[in-house]
């Protein structure tokens, strides 16, 4: 079915699409804080590497990331989520506004520090991460603040994706509010899950776990291809999605669909550098696709084409036009052509 695809994606097309789509993501809100360096000993004091550090770097992250990703390929994008009432969060707002979102829909929370993630990278490669963050769920007031905003923004938007990092802003009332918003409203829903709670997920449109997070919540070892198409039957059906897409790191990607056959897709990295924010590009790019009118196969195959990106990128990244369009060049140069569209979703037009 990939290789006999015939009809090739016309790149200016889509990047012109996706001026005029809007994507609402919602979810945990987070900075990615980098230290570079060297490592030239050990230390005397335990067996473990000393870093010089040379610089440091801050980038926005989890569902901030996201919205950055739609917004760095010329989406519109809309944010709610929680911050701390804290500097990292005063800045996680500046950061918004740089990249063009508002940063409105995000709560200040003074009962909770804004997650941090700080990961030292030495001669290139990732020694250590350490996270400081408050996981608990957020209170009832601050979840009726967040649903508020996300209502604020609803009739604004094509598609929502829920960034899910279980910081504790993703919870079951404001799962059952989007998910009965959004099949009131016929707009797509993807989440990009968590480890742990897919019960929270039932219904929606699209979900992209990874291969470890597809084995949790199936129960069941990918070992094969056969066990494959059987997790992902499995979480189809157990979760009643219209469509699972499992993310395989070097393997590239399966997309799962009702009374469809499993379809692989190839991945199209050179190099895998680091997969930091990986899966925040994939369901960007995803919902950005079908915000844009997309059907949910070439929408997987050109998410499948920015992460061959971003893996390829050292530290959490975007990706811009000019490198989606060598990447879907690049695929269709290795005989993997962009399938023909099956009739996507058509967003309405403001």
């Amino acid at each position: 079915m990939w290789r006999k695809a015939i009809n090739e994606l016309d790149v200016e097309e889509l990047l012109e699409a996706f001026k005029r789509a809007r994507v609402l993501v919602v979810g945990d809100v987070m900075m990615d804080e980098f230290l570079w360096g060297k490592v030239e000993r050990i230390s005397p004091e335990a067996p473990v590497p000393v870093v010089a550090v040379e610089q440091s770097s801050q980038l926005l992250g989890g569902a901030a990331n996201v919205v950055h990703n739609v917004c760095a390929l010329g989406g519109r994008a809309e944010l709610c989520g929680v911050v701390g009432r804290d500097p990292t969060g005063e800045e996680v707002l500046r950061m918004l506004r740089e990249v063009g979102v508002s940063g409105r829909g995000v709560v200040m929370d003074e009962g909770r520090p804004t997650t941090v993630k700080t990961r030292v990278i030495a001669s290139g490669q990732q020694v250590v991460r350490f996270d400081r963050e408050d996981t608990e769920v957020m209170p009832p007031a601050v979840e009726a603040e967040v649903l508020r905003r996300v209502q604020e923004r609803w009739e604004e938007v094509d598609c929502v994706l829920v960034s899910d990092y279980g910081k504790g802003v993703v919870t079951r009332g404001l799962m059952d509010f989007l998910r009965g918003e959004a099949q009131r409203d016929g707009k797509p829903l993807v989440v990009d899950p968590k480890e742990g709670r897919f019960h929270l997920y039932k219904g929606v449109t699209v979900l992209t776990p990874n291969t470890r997070e597809a084995e949790a919540a199936a129960g069941q070892r990918i070992e094969d291809l056969e066990a494959l198409r059987g997790v992902g039957r499995k979480l189809l059906g157990k979760f009643q999605c219209e469509a699972v897409l499992i993310t395989r790191g070097e393997e590239g990607m399966a997309l799962f669909r009702r009374r469809r056959p499993m379809v692989l897709i190839p991945t199209v990295a050179k190099e895998v550098y680091d997969v930091t924010g990986a899966g925040d590009t994939v369901a960007a790019v995803l919902a950005l696709c079908l915000a844009a009118g997309e059907d949910i196969l070439r929408a997987s195959a050109i998410a499948n084409c920015a992460a061959g990106v971003v893996v390829g990128k050292v530290g959490t990244a975007v990706v811009t036009p000019e490198e989606l369009r060598e990447a879907v060049a690049e695929h269709q140069r290795e005989g993997f052509s962009i399938p023909p569209s099956e009739g996507g979703r058509k967003p309405r037009r403001r």
